[in-house]
């Protein structure tokens, strides 16, 4: 066997152990009472397994548990900056969002899809549900969240982009009204 061979399949194992680490974490980083159905951090990073049970409970706190203010001060740096143009910078200025959205929409939730670590960034795919309307049948409104974190596990940057999500017979309703879907898919 040359030195190739032998690279190649070290190489190849590595990486397979990898892979299969990565994805038999699920269990490791779900602390918090929100869930994710796919969790994807390398269990040996204790700081990326806490990011993600902060962001985690940051969601529960902040959404589904109806306490916004004070998961925003638990959990968000004081300085923390904030991307989306509808909100202010600051740990207080997302837990009075928060608190007006549920005070206004008490039903809101936000279920957890995917959530990813890497370093000190934290990439969640989420469905915010009920934020705009107390509709039961609200379809919600599809999210990818990316928070920057410091090396005491508390978000210190924020940055989303949102899509509402449609239905069968009308999946851009923002574009245009009763555009059919162009596959069976789904959003998550």
């Amino acid at each position: 066997m040359t030195l190739y061979n032998t690279l190649r399949r070290e190489l190849l194992a590595t990486v397979f152990a990898i892979s299969t680490a990565l994805l038999a974490s699920p269990q490791i980083a779900q602390a918090a009472d929100t869930k994710a159905d796919l969790v994807l951090v390398d269990p040996g990073d204790k700081h990326a397994v806490r990011n993600v049970n902060n962001v985690l409970t940051l969601y529960q706190m902040m959404i589904n548990e109806n306490r916004a203010e004070e998961g925003t001060a638990k959990l968000l740096a004081p300085g923390y900056i904030q991307h989306n143009p509808l909100i202010a910078d600051g740990s207080v200025a997302l837990g009075k969002y928060f608190a007006q959205v549920k005070s206004t929409h008490p039903s809101a939730h936000v279920v957890v899809h995917k959530i990813i670590a890497v370093g000190d960034y934290v990439f969640a795919h989420v469905n915010f549900v009920n934020l705009l309307t107390d509709a039961p049948g609200d379809t919600g409104i599809a999210g990818v969240d990316i928070y920057k974190m410091n090396s005491e596990g508390k978000a210190v940057e924020h940055w989303d982009t949102l899509q509402v999500v449609g239905d069968p017979k009308n999946s851009a309703p923002l574009i245009a009204p009763n555009i059919p879907r162009a596959n069976a898919n789904g959003m998550f």
